[in-house]
């Protein structure tokens, strides 16, 4: 298995030496399957919130097949695609969204426990509606991302509990009994004068963060574009609250949204949904502007995030302008919204053009960044 392990990559993902593909919790989940697996049949097991194919190959590895697999980060399931080939086994998964089509008649789940409770209580809630029940899930992390609450909501949807030993400073919780499953819906909420929904995990929720909520509140009353071939853009789109809010603004405006995010693309398009903007808002799940081509944007709004994964980082920040600077037609405009402390004008006047600040709080600063 450490031979496995040893090649497995975060690439398309942010790299560096402290930001690692494998830890000790994804090791300690297959090793407390692992009885469990030997007697897996094809189609029996499912793995979820896997970061970037531990999980997955693992299993794969030692002798599964058939298993349906969802990564909430397109990043992560496309390191998972590069990381099966590195290590030849291709074709013995299945990426697929997060729905009863993922779980339905599983034996075995093996789970990352996500840090939103939320975002736990849709997963566990989905597999105890659809799988099997006999369904046994395993579900581990590292002991500074898990709290008692865990153990509660899992025993929400399941009646039998058991907790691992602390390994490494991980543990594994094992869920047996399925019981009063659903299938996840999203908080709904008015927020800025919009509806806006929310499945768990989504960042902020049903809510406006307070950085968004000063972007909004700075965005040009008239934005050049707007068009078909031209569409105000939203860059990591979260809820798709600022994509929205252009679009309930201006009417006759179309508006392209993208979130690396199953969960984010979900919320937005229920969000646009809900506004009856979905007519006039593309909502897809992209790595970056990936799908976008170069110079096809006027506008681009970001409230770019600073995790990838568990992990706290300064290097998403400018791959994401990179790419603004990629699309943005000459002399269109970048409206970003960051943490004062993270001090991005510069990066933002090497890599787009001249950058003015439009607005600054207590916490966060609005700049307009204009491509050369």
């Amino acid at each position: 298995m450490s031979v496995i392990f040893d090649a497995l990559r975060r690439w398309p993902d942010v790299e560096a030496p402290d930001l690692v593909a494998v830890d000790a919790a994804d090791r300690l989940i297959l090793d407390e399957s692992a009885e469990l697996r030997a007697a897996a049949l094809p189609g029996d097991i499912v793995v979820i919130n896997d970061a970037y194919g531990a999980l997955t190959l693992g299993a794969a590895h030692a002798g599964a097949s058939g298993i349906r697999t969802h990564i909430d980060a397109i990043t992560g399931e496309r390191a998972l695609e590069s990381n099966a080939s590195r290590v030849g086994l291709t074709g013995r998964f299945r990426p697929l969204p997060l729905d009863a089509g993922l779980v339905s008649g599983a034996r075995i789940a093996l789970l990352r426990l996500p840090r939103s409770l939320d975002a736990l209580r849709d997963i566990v809630g989905l597999i105890a509606a659809h799988a099997d029940p006999s369904v046994v899930v395993v579900a581990g992390g590292r002991l500074k991302h898990m709290s008692v609450s865990m153990n509660t909501v899992l025993s929400e949807n399941f009646g039998q509990l058991d907790i691992s030993h602390a390994r490494q400073k991980s543990r594994v919780l094992i869920a047996r009994a399925p019981r009063d499953g659903r299938d996840p819906t999203p908080a709904a909420a008015q927020v800025a004068g919009l509806e806006v929904r929310a499945y768990g995990g989504a960042f902020a929720g049903a809510r406006v963060d307070i950085g968004t909520r000063l972007l909004l509140e700075n965005l040009p009353a008239a934005p050049v574009g707007g068009t078909p071939s031209d569409p105000l853009v939203d860059l990591a789109c979260g809820t798709g609250i600022i994509g929205a809010w252009m679009a309930t603004r201006h009417p006759d405006a179309h508006v392209h949204a993208c979130d690396q995010s199953a969960i984010a693309v979900a919320s937005a398009r229920a969000t646009m949904v809900a506004n009856r903007i979905e007519d006039r808002v593309t909502v897809v799940r992209d790595d970056m502007l990936g799908a976008r081509p170069s110079s096809s944007a006027s506008l681009i709004t970001l409230n770019p995030p600073f995790h990838s994964a568990a992990a706290v980082t300064d290097l998403i920040a400018p791959r994401m302008f990179a790419d603004v600077a990629r699309v943005l037609r000459p002399g269109g405009q970048l409206w970003c919204v960051w943490n004062s402390g993270l001090r991005y004008r510069p990066l933002l006047e090497r890599a787009i053009g001249p950058t003015e600040q439009v607005a600054r709080n207590a916490k966060f600063t609005v700049t307009v960044s204009t491509r050369r």
